[in-house]
């Protein structure tokens, strides 16, 4: 009987090289590509002015959506419930204010999406099932190898413990 499985150390889970790629090259190429065709499109000056009106909007954005959803955690805590909405929105919010105040226009669109009460909860609902994929994955019972979460096995579960059964004394 071997125990590898339960007891093997966990391995870290590598970011694939492809995706590695895409946030250190592509991105800040489209990113460029992007500020010279509206550059192109309105002129240099105007493209350099909506950069910081676009930053100025996003901070003054993210204060507001930021303040918001730290009030619905406070009255999440002071309710006593689970504030994971809340968590979340707040979690949501900080990414978002993070990519609106890097200069360009794709990641302040992403940004905008992540900041905005209207297309926030389609944010939320895929962060939850990016958690929750993690979480089962990462669990105790997918560490043991199991396949349903449901009816996790006992890495022990298939030895027999040989002996017998005594009475305490009385």
């Amino acid at each position: 009987m071997s125990f590898t499985s339960a007891t093997a150390p966990r391995r870290r889970r590598r970011i694939p090289l492809w995706v590695m790629a895409l946030l250190f090259l592509v991105i800040p190429l489209l990113e460029l590509w992007v500020l010279i065709q509206v550059g192109q499109v309105i002129g240099v000056g105007w493209t350099i002015l909506l950069l910081i009106a676009d930053s100025v909007l996003g901070g003054w954005l993210i204060k507001r959506e930021g303040a918001r959803a730290f009030r619905a955690l406070s009255v999440a805590l002071s309710e006593g419930r689970l504030p994971s909405r809340e968590i979340a929105d707040g979690i949501l919010v900080l990414a978002g204010g993070i990519l609106m105040l890097s200069p360009g226009f794709v990641l302040d669109v992403v940004g905008l999406v992540l900041v905005l009460p209207v297309t926030r909860p389609l944010a939320r609902r895929l962060l939850t099932r990016v958690v929750e994929a993690r979480l089962l994955q990462g669990s105790v019972f997918g560490a043991m190898g199991t396949q349903n979460a449901e009816h996790p096995r006992s890495p022990v579960a298939d030895q027999v413990i040989e002996g017998e059964v005594v009475d305490p004394p009385q």
